[in-house]
């Protein structure tokens, strides 16, 4: 995946380009270009070191309305013993990711395929933050987290794991990535969304 780093469309946002290549193709990956000048430091990635975990996960704002309604009391329960939500502590993880379910800052937008008009499949989400205020107590590795009772904004390390790629888009928003897996060039289509 490549974007531009600029503000494109009505979303005003930089411009994922999902292009497709098997692996026995790639021989030398190419150095990463410099950026152009003008481009918005917001949207260029800082170098950062990939530490790729499997986690599980459970939708969230895709959560059927009739299926939510019967979980709400045990969801309240569990709210009320723990102190965990299950919106933010036990559902879509925060963060850059590949799969799962995308972590909508705001309503759920699932684009269409516009070759076989099927809802899309999620294939990445590249986020501004790894966790935020609420979540960090499930989705903060335990490898980043302070050892001493303080909070996780009081501690380098994990302030520094909130944010390693140095992105903002817009308001702490997302860029969430799809593509049709129906279809066999596999098309892609994205959705950006902040608070």
């Amino acid at each position: 995946m490549l974007w531009c780093p600029y503000d494109h469309g009505e979303l005003l946002c930089p411009l994922p380009q999902v292009y497709w290549r098997r692996s026995h193709d790639v021989h030398q990956v190419r150095p990463t270009p410099f950026p152009h000048a003008e481009a918005s430091e917001k949207y260029i990635p800082d170098p950062c070191t990939l530490h790729p975990e499997t986690v599980s996960e459970y939708p969230s704002g895709d959560l059927p309305e009739d299926l939510s309604d019967l979980l709400r009391e045990r969801f309240d329960r569990l709210e009320r013993e723990t102190g965990w939500s299950y919106q933010y502590h036990l559902s879509d993880a925060p963060g850059i990711k590949i799969g799962g379910y995308p972590g909508w800052t705001q309503d759920p937008v699932w684009p269409e395929c516009g070759s076989c008009e099927q809802p899309m499949d999620h294939l990445l989400t590249v986020s501004s933050w790894e966790y935020d205020g609420a979540s960090w107590r499930t989705w903060l590795p335990l490898e980043d987290r302070p050892g001493d009772g303080q909070e996780p904004w009081d501690c380098e390390r994990a302030r520094v794991a909130q944010n390693p790629a140095g992105l903002m888009l817009g308001d702490a928003g997302g860029i969430y990535v799809f593509e049709c897996r129906s279809c066999p060039d596999r098309p892609t289509d994205h959705w950006f969304d902040c608070s």
